[in-house]
């Protein structure tokens, strides 16, 4: 079978890659870096480390490359034919390739290719695919709409697997945890025969994507932040400080009690799965830089990202979300002069901070804007 996936960076080419290869799929890799995309094509072939103890080797065979800036042609006539889609873009990315994708999809209707398949965002984010459906729906005329509505389906998915930041003689080489989760909503798949090994398929994809966005995201982040003012460049480093490991721990306690309010998981489970989550940050073999994992510092304080939207929720069902709000006062701080976001957020922070708290987060909760505002401030005094 074939596939397609855009994005041949190193989630691209070290999770969703390896899933599709481990299912027997010919891949064709879409992106604008010409030096991964001419040693694809050089190779057809690329390696995969497992960072733990042994350092296993994956080797991904049957891979091609397509630079989408350069042969635009090429990847409509890839999607024309193929069996699947996929993507590991980034969120902000996804509009920039939905017209290629329409594109595709016209192309299949050209040609009258009737195969039902599905088009899975594997993106950091809350209903990607549905968001990237979204965009390629503008380019579609009416009659191409209902031809997709028939024959293409846009699952959401829910991915996790932390590929840290690195550097390798080998362009194509990729090291990444061993951990993996790949989980899509079945109930909007267009060809749910096929199903993936590796991945799992639930009718409500909700609770697994906030328990990862609320665990993993919220806590990587907060070892980021509250690491960054107490002066540590590193997770690894961060993590091994008492203090850094307390706020940790007592961020996931708030996300976890707000997610087995929701959700109704099971709270020793919940327990085991954070468990893991911290083992997952203290582990010796993947080194992460706090500049990287806190990048971007005005997009996580969004509405609906990883602080924010815990610390409403919480505050609607009476529970406690001290530590979540103290973690994102500490983002206020990060100064990271080679992240626009940082820079902008510091030349923001010279205003009033309440003023600054309803620019970054869109909060309307004048307590909570307090709140906040009161804890930045208890931030800077510091």
């Amino acid at each position: 079978m074939k596939a397609v996936h855009f994005g041949a960076g190193n989630i691209g080419r070290g999770f969703i890659g390896e899933t599709l290869a481990d299912n027997d799929f010919a891949i064709a890799f879409v992106d604008v870096n010409e030096t991964i995309i001419d040693e694809l094509n050089r190779r057809h072939e690329y390696t995969i480390e497992l960072a733990a103890d042994g350092q296993q080797k994956i080797n991904v065979k049957n891979v091609r490359g397509i630079n989408n800036s350069k042969n635009p042609d090429q990847v409509i006539a890839a999607i024309a034919e193929t069996d699947i889609v996929t993507t590991a873009i980034g969120p902000k990315i996804l509009q920039f390739i939905a017209q290629l994708i329409a594109q595709g999809i016209n192309a299949r209707k050209d040609k009258g290719n009737e195969q039902k398949i599905d088009i899975i965002a594997c993106e950091n984010m809350i209903g990607g695919s549905q968001l990237l459906k979204q965009e390629v729906y503008k380019h579609l005329e009416d009659s191409d709409k209902t031809f997709a509505d028939k024959y293409i389906g846009f699952p959401n998915a829910a991915v996790d697997r932390i590929v840290p930041l690195q550097e390798h003689d080998d362009p194509l080489m990729v090291s990444v945890e061993p951990f993996k989760e790949w989980i899509v909503d079945k109930s909007q798949m267009a060809n749910p025969s096929l199903k993936l090994t590796g991945v799992d398929y639930a009718t409500d994809l909700e609770p697994y994507i906030e328990r990862k966005l609320f665990s993993v995201n919220t806590g990587h982040a907060t070892v980021a932040y509250t690491g960054k003012t107490l002066g540590y460049n590193s997770i690894g480093e961060a993590i091994k400080d008492d203090r850094v490991l307390s706020q940790l721990k007592g961020v996931l306690k708030e996300t976890g009690d707000l997610l087995i309010a929701k959700w109704n998981f099971d709270r020793t489970k919940h327990k085991k799965y954070q468990e893991k989550i911290i083992k997952r940050f203290e582990n010796p073999y993947i080194s992460d830089t706090i500049a990287r994992v806190g990048r971007t510092p005005i997009r996580k304080l969004g509405y609906d990202e990883r602080f924010i939207r815990p610390i409403r929720e919480a505050k609607d069902r009476g529970l406690d979300y001290s530590n979540l709000l103290a973690t994102a006062a500490k983002i206020y701080q990060f100064d990271v002069s080679n992240d626009d976001e940082s820079v902008k957020l510091q030349q923001m922070i010279q205003d009033k901070f309440a003023e600054v708290v309803v620019a970054t987060t869109g909060l309307k909760d004048q307590d909570l804007v307090n709140a906040l505002a009161g804890a930045i401030s208890e931030e800077f005094k510091k």
